[in-house]
């Protein structure tokens, strides 16, 4: 049996599948993603969803969806399923399958009186195509499969509605059609490995709604241009595959390449295989440089998730290489923010504070898991260049004061993870000495110096450092109750409990003692740990709103006021073991399950954004989000090495 299967029960109620997504994507920031039931819930869900950079730098939905219609005896069975005004769903074609699995390649069982019709999905990769392969199972007569193409051509952040600017016009290629609905996007091709007919006749399908959308307060409905359908026969045995893309390609290959890129799928038969496969999504490749994205479906690369997600991605699944190729475009746009330039590349935010903290941080993860040595080769002399750069208070928003600590201004805009704003203000302001930078802060001193030791100069300039910072830490934010404040900043201290400071606890270097490091530790777990992560707030805190619910201004008060994050569990977990030993591992083992649970629900095979901070832990937010997944897999990398002492 499939790991990731859901049979017929399931299946046909639309309760239990629309909740269920799934996303594919070809690593270079294109992606398919709908529900199970490939009934769109989501202005950004489609079946060819791809990066226009001639319009701008967000994905545009091309190809919506494609309805799937059986002919035999000229009865007309549509499998399709799209959801419009009111409660009407239509043509309920999810009332055929039979069974959806997942373990290689999304496949849809479908059974129709006497027909039996397997629907398989792959997105190339590194190519802008999907492909669709239909293989009749069991057919007791002459059987003819009609595709239906619904077309966008938008922004996924806009809508299309009919009008008289689409063009209509098509060109006949190798099988196929292509067509091209505005000025500026390229042409779609669509053909088929088999010979087939093409019937034009234009339509709008009107009132299309997306409630996921609606539930999110935003608008719900669009209208969806068909050009037409195509039209081909079927043998019993026989396979067709149908191709999405924009450009032309060799049908004759296209059954021979959806076989050659399904053997490239690692089966998703168990939970790591499955968080390895959420991994490989995100990385990006565009332009010969290489990102890491923060989450899909709408986010983009921002620094600070790249350098936190990047480890976990790649060191915890043995792709020492594909760190180092992220890592050679991240570095580029980090001497470009140091010496003011522009940054042409695809990385976002990287002037937060505490972004090249972080990127310490992830070499230290590859000293760790690769060797110092080549830590030291490799990246010794960027380390050197950006610990002399925020040591020296170049950085516009990170100045270290006299008592060895970092300060920074968060008064006015958001600089930490914590970045929900209303009306462009900081919901959380976090300023001044934060608990989390001066954790990092401290790491990177320490963990500096020791790899050039070698450079006894510069190691003894950061043991100065290090050195006035480790008691101006325990001073600042220790507080009588045995654990640490959230930002100090003057007379305002935030007694705030809050899991940033669990960092403290977690990093190899600390100005914490073990002491110190369990009272908040066991602060953390009595008020802070969830099933899904780390609650952003206590509930014994003033302001606790534990919903991510309802329209965006109400989401954005609640983000970080409650709500539950599973990459700071990876944290808490390291800290935990740091602490308890191998006597942690079995409870360290039992905070997984709810996340090998969470691989049948939302985004199947991932791990979305965030969880409601209460019961029942309701997953929101981004349906696959890197800093989770890449946590949960460097949790599962250091239990190994537990598991192995």
């Amino acid at each position: 049996m499939s790991y990731l299967r859901f049979d017929k029960t399931i299946m046909t109620n639309l309760e239990e599948t629309l909740t269920r997504e799934i996303l594919r994507t070809n690593r270079s920031g294109a992606y398919h993603c709908s529900t199970i039931v490939d009934c769109n819930t989501r202005k950004y869900h489609g079946l060819l969803v791809i990066p226009v950079p001639e319009l701008d730098d967000e994905n545009h939905v091309l190809l919506s969806s494609l309805d799937e219609t059986v002919i035999q005896h000229g009865a007309e069975f549509n499998l399709g399923l799209h959801k419009y005004g009111g409660d009407n769903f239509s043509p309920r074609g999810h009332k055929y399958i039979r069974e959806f699995e997942c373990e290689k390649v999304p496949t849809t069982i479908y059974r129709v009186g006497g027909v039996v019709l397997k629907k398989e999905k792959v997105f190339v990769h590194h190519e802008n195509r999907i492909l669709i392969r239909y293989t009749l199972m069991d057919a007791h007569s002459e059987t003819t499969l009609r595709l239906r193409p619904y077309l966008a051509f938008r922004s996924v952040r806009q809508y299309t509605y009919e009008n008289a600017q689409a063009s209509r016009h098509y060109d006949l290629v190798e099988n196929g059609i292509k067509t091209c609905m505005y000025p500026g996007y390229p042409e779609l091709y669509m053909q088929l490995s088999k010979e087939n007919e093409f019937c034009f006749h234009p339509d709008w399908y009107r009132g299309i709604e997306y409630p996921k959308e609606r539930e999110r307060g935003y608008d719900f409905n669009e209208d969806l241009y068909v050009p037409g359908y195509f039209e081909v026969s079927i043998k019993k045995g026989e396979s067709v595959t149908f191709s999405g893309g924009v450009s032309p390609i060799e049908t004759l290959s296209l059954n021979a390449l959806f076989a050659a890129e399904v053997e490239q799928r690692t089966p998703r038969n168990n939970f790591k295989n499955c968080l390895i496969n959420s991994a490989h999504q995100f990385l990006n490749k565009q332009e010969g440089e290489s990102y890491i994205l923060a989450g899909y479906p709408w986010f983009k690369c921002r620094a600070r998730d790249m350098f936190i997600s990047l480890p976990g991605l790649t060191l915890s699944i043995g792709e020492v290489g594909k760190f180092e190729m992220i890592m050679d475009t991240a570095i580029k746009a980090v001497y470009s923010f140091m010496e003011g330039k522009d940054i042409h590349l695809k990385v976002t935010e990287i002037e937060h504070p505490d972004v090249l903290l972080w990127m310490v941080w992830a070499i230290q993860q590859y000293a760790k898991m690769v060797s110092w040595d080549e830590a030291r080769m490799k990246y010794g002399k960027l380390l050197k260049d950006v610990m002399e750069y925020l040591a020296g208070s170049k950085h516009p928003n990170l100045a270290v004061h006299d008592n060895g600590l970092v300060y920074t201004n968060g008064k006015e805009k958001v600089v930490t993870w914590m970045n929900s704003t209303v009306n462009g203000r900081p919901v959380v302001a976090r300023t001044g000495y934060v608990v989390e930078f001066n954790a990092l802060w401290y790491n990177a001193l320490c963990f500096v110096a020791d790899l050039l030791a070698g450079d006894e100069g510069f190691a003894a300039y950061l043991h100065q450092f290090s050195e006035k910072a480790a008691p101006s830490f325990i001073h600042t934010f220790l507080n009588e109750y045995g654990y640490l404040l959230d930002y100090v900043d003057g007379d305002m201290m935030d007694w705030s409990v809050r899991p940033n400071m669990i960092f403290a606890a977690a990093f190899d270097y600390s100005p914490l003692d073990s002491k110190q490091k369990k009272g908040v530790i066991d602060i953390v777990t009595k008020e802070l740990l969830t099933p899904k992560g780390l609650r952003s707030l206590s509930p014994k805190s003033g302001g606790y709103n534990p919903n991510y619910v309802g329209p965006q201004l109400q989401r954005d008060y609640a983000y970080h006021q409650g709500t539950a994050w599973p990459w700071l569990e990876g944290f808490y977990l390291e800290a935990y073991l740091r602490i308890y030993k191998r006597s942690a591992i079995s409870f360290a083992e039992r905070q997984l399950i709810s996340y090998e649970d969470q691989m049948t629900c939302h985004c199947i095979g991932s791990i979305p954004e965030l969880f409601d901070g209460n019961p029942p832990f309701q997953g929101r937010g981004a349906i696959s989000f890197a800093m989770n997944v890449a946590e949960i897999l460097r949790t599962l990398n250091l239990l190994e090495k537990y598991n192995n002492q």
